[in-house]
């Protein structure tokens, strides 16, 4: 039994190992996308449609983000969404017909301060073949902005509201039925700073954890077609950030030096699954669960339910590559749900000292 044990221990850290590996070796454009990967089991991979010609790069760059809020008083700040029905990458060999606010996934991070009155334009852009509609998790008042925003293609909705509670939200598409807009990625952030602000800190990142849903056996490629069935038993194909299977990953890898203040501003879409967040190899100095005011310190794993949003903030130590995942850990491993963070500056062996990693700058 020991040695049963001691096998599928080697075969988990092969398993990672490979999946480092794999991804280290992509540059993060759609052309070279990290890769599904082959079906285990034996299980051969259904043949699909031809990726479709005219996909285009959905991933938010995690660095794109607004800046902090400097103001000491409240103001009216205008903001205008598009919503955009876009083919994109979903993994290497794989493209998806994706719902977006703005053509990336997630959709454009709102950034305001507690005590602002903010007025939402939604466009829903005139190609489109669905009706959207945004519901704002930080909106106090009916349908969180849905049941003023339900807008056919070419038209635009506007409404206002008054941020009234601090902390960090999700918005997403609420139009009927609404698990399938969100699962065909149309989810965001909103950032309502305090009236003091928040702390400063070195780098801030954007990323959100997202399930899709798709036709065919596990490995397929080509253009996936949603699966409602699929949808209803809550069991997704890909679980990703930002869009797609390992996309922040290679090229699109979040960078830093050793001793910088990183916060990361995280979001689960869903529409389902909570999500595990976890960065190998750093314990998070401050958790923000579910986006509170109040901080939880020294933490190593914090859940975000679907619907969730929270900040993190930790110091980088040591040089080297971390890398964030779902840490149900098959969603990583098997279904795209890793990204990078890549720290250069010097090592730091009074911290860790690994002689044999030396060679490979890790």
């Amino acid at each position: 039994m020991a040695t049963i044990r001691h096998i599928r221990r080697l075969a988990l850290l092969a398993a990672v190992g490979l999946v480092t590996a794999a991804c280290s070796a992509q540059a993060g454009n759609p052309s070279t996308a990290p890769g599904q990967g082959e079906p285990s089991g034996g299980q051969p991979a259904q043949a699909a449609n031809p990726p479709a010609q005219d996909a285009v790069d959905i991933v938010r760059d995690p660095t794109d983000l607004p800046p902090p809020v400097r103001r000491t008083e409240p103001q009216k700040v205008v903001v205008e969404l598009e919503t955009v029905e876009v083919t994109g990458y979903l993994a290497d060999g794989t493209t998806y017909r994706y719902w977006t606010f703005g053509g990336k996934v997630p959709g454009p991070m709102i950034r305001v301060r507690q005590g602002d009155t903010v007025e939402i334009h939604l466009k829903n852009r005139a190609d489109s073949t669905m009706a959207h509609s945004i519901d704002l998790h930080a909106v106090n008042g009916p349908g969180g902005g849905a049941v003023a925003t339900q807008t056919k293609a070419g038209e635009e909705k506007v409404f206002t509201f008054k941020a009234l509670n601090p902390g960090v939200y999700v918005y997403h598409c609420a139009t009927p039925h609404i698990p399938t807009h969100i699962a065909q990625g149309m989810y965001g952030l909103i950032v309502v700073e305090p009236e003091e602000g928040l702390p400063p800190v070195d780098r801030e990142f954007y990323v959100m954890q997202g399930e899709f849903y798709t036709a065919g056996d596990r490995g397929a490629k080509g253009h996936l077609a949603f699966d409602s069935d699929r949808l209803f038993q809550e069991h997704p194909n890909f679980v990703v950030f930002n869009g797609m299977k390992a996309g922040l990953t290679g090229e699109r890898a979040m960078k830093a030096r050793v001793g910088e203040r990183i916060r990361i501003f995280v979001g689960n879409g869903g529409p389902n699954l909570p999500s595990y967040f976890h960065i190998i190899g750093e314990v998070f100095d401050v958790v923000h669960p579910e986006g509170a005011t109040e901080g939880l310190h020294n933490v190593q794993t914090t859940t975000i339910p679907p619907g969730g949003a929270t900040w993190v903030e930790f110091t980088v130590d040591v040089p080297g590559r971390y890398i964030l995942v779902d840490h149900a850990i098959s969603r990583a491993l098997d279904k795209g749900a890793v990204a990078y963070l890549e720290v250069e500056g010097e090592p730091r062996p009074e911290i860790f000292h690994a002689p044999e990693m030396s060679s490979e700058g890790h």
